[in-house]
């Protein structure tokens, strides 16, 4: 199916994460990487349109968690190497050796997936830069993402229906934040059809496109580097509140946003940045 996916794209293509970028990881199938404040989160197989593969499945809880922990990183930016962003999960692998996924079916069937930010309960703020095509079980971290941006070049598709398979956790996700009826048009027209990153934009699926496809890199770190001019704990409360929003009724989703603003009187962060804007100064924000 990725074969498929991908058509007559080229997996080589410009690295997404700048030369200056240090590694802070060692992953067979990511690339965990900082710039300045910025941490990338960089899916690495181009060859296979970096579907997941089951050292992938293993790798990204651990990544993610390596970056939230991370006290120099306030924001995190996923993409993909080369020009394919994510096409799901590795069905050459799945057919060829059934046991190399065995952990990641026990985890779907407990609806205990660990591959998306918001799944691993990541804290910071975190960009999806959508590269190129993204398939299947990619949309997991579209859908999961605090904000999409994409290459005028990218585009969305869900082949599960097309391969026998039933669509749930990724449409699911996406219709938290899209119309109904264009997750459902995805996830039943399968391979047949394409989302480009213009309709997705006008579906607000995607906040901003980049064009040309090459700038995304550098549009998204720049994005991510105003992002991090806030404050940390400030930020982690306003994202906890804001998904608690998708989950429960407005009522309820107040009266935990109350707790969240509650928690964080007395912070540091709320002195200084008063402070800071007095003095007509940059604050110093306390890491999370």
């Amino acid at each position: 199916m990725n074969d498929e996916i991908l058509d007559s794209q080229s997996a080589a293509g410009d690295e997404l994460v700048p030369a200056a970028a240090e590694r802070i990881g060692a992953f067979e199938s990511l690339r965990v990487e900082r710039v300045g404040r910025v941490g990338w989160l960089v899916f690495n197989r181009p060859h296979a349109g970096n579907a997941m593969d089951a050292t992938m499945l293993h790798e990204l809880e651990s990544a993610w968690a390596m970056l939230d922990a991370d006290p120099d990183v306030r924001v995190i930016v996923n993409t993909g190497e080369g020009t394919t962003f994510q096409t799901g999960l590795d069905v050459v692998e799945l057919a060829r050796n059934k046991d190399a996924l065995r952990e990641q079916s026990r985890r779907t069937k407990n609806a205990t997936l660990r591959l998306s930010a918001w799944q691993c309960g990541v804290r910071k703020p975190v960009i999806a830069a959508v590269n190129g095509v993204c398939a299947g079980g990619g949309l997991h971290f579209v859908a999961d993402a605090d904000i999409v941006i994409a290459s005028s070049s990218a585009t969305l598709l869900d082949p599960h229906v097309s391969i026998g398979q039933v669509t749930a956790f990724e449409a699911i996700a996406l219709a938290r934040k899209s119309p109904m009826e264009a997750t459902m048009r995805m996830a039943l027209i399968g391979r047949h059809e394409r989302m480009t990153a213009a309709r997705g934009l006008q579906l607000g699926i995607i906040s901003e496109i980049v064009d040309p496809p090459d700038n995304l890199r550098a549009a998204a770190q720049e994005l991510a580097e105003s992002i991090a001019k806030n404050s940390p704990a400030a930020m982690a409360a306003t994202k906890r509140a804001l998904w608690r929003a998708l989950e429960l009724g407005v009522t309820d989703a107040c009266r935990g946003g109350v707790g969240d603003i509650v928690d964080l009187w007395g912070h540091s962060d709320q002195l200084e940045g008063p402070a800071a804007f007095a003095a007509k100064r940059e604050p110093k924000w306390e890491n999370i």
